[in-house]
């Protein structure tokens, strides 16, 4: 039993704040007032807590906005969901290049795309793959919900395609027909 006026102290709350080394705070203590510590932040903006829940949000947002439009079908709602997600996905990852802030790479990443610059460029990391995943699984969703109309099946099949293809490895870098080189 503790006494009132004694404090019970847990581990890294030691006297002086707790700075040093081994409390996960480094030898300074807290940085405060210091920029971040990336050189280009798109590069790991996919890894931030609660990205992946805000996308599937946003998506399910797009969806019943659609859906409250009182003279759409359901099966026209699932393919423009589907288009319209694929459509912003591909100016943002794929067609928007450099970055929005000003960086200290000396001008590096000026030429990438966002896709191409999301962790530093490495294939198949958790990141890339929920954003290759994520498009694909939309699309089957819509072809359920379409039920397989042959109008809204190729639709949403050159869609899925626009923006599943620039994701392979093999077009790392590569501008088809000299499009977004510049």
């Amino acid at each position: 039993m503790e006494r009132e006026g004694r404090v019970r102290r847990l581990p890294g709350d030691e006297p002086g704040g707790g700075q040093g080394p081994g409390n996960g705070r480094g030898a300074g203590g807290m940085n405060v007032g210091v920029a971040h510590s990336e050189v280009n932040p798109n590069t790991r903006v996919m890894n931030s807590r609660g990205i992946w829940l805000a996308y599937v949000i946003s998506v399910g947002v797009l969806h019943v906005v659609l859906l409250s439009i009182p003279f759409f079908s359901v099966p026209v709602v699932w393919t423009l969901t589907n288009v319209i997600h694929n459509l912003a996905m591909y100016l943002l990852l794929h067609t928007v290049k450099g970055t929005p802030f000003e960086t200290p790479d000396q001008g590096k990443d000026r030429l990438l795309t966002h896709w191409e610059q999301i962790d530093y460029g490495t294939q198949c990391t958790s990141s890339r793959k929920f954003l290759s995943i994520s498009p694909v699984v939309l699309y089957l969703l819509t072809s359920f919900y379409t039920k397989y109309d042959p109008a809204h099946f190729v639709i949403n099949t050159a869609s899925l395609l626009s923006v599943l293809l620039p994701k392979l490895p093999q077009f790392h870098g590569v501008r088809v027909f000299g499009i977004n080189k510049y």
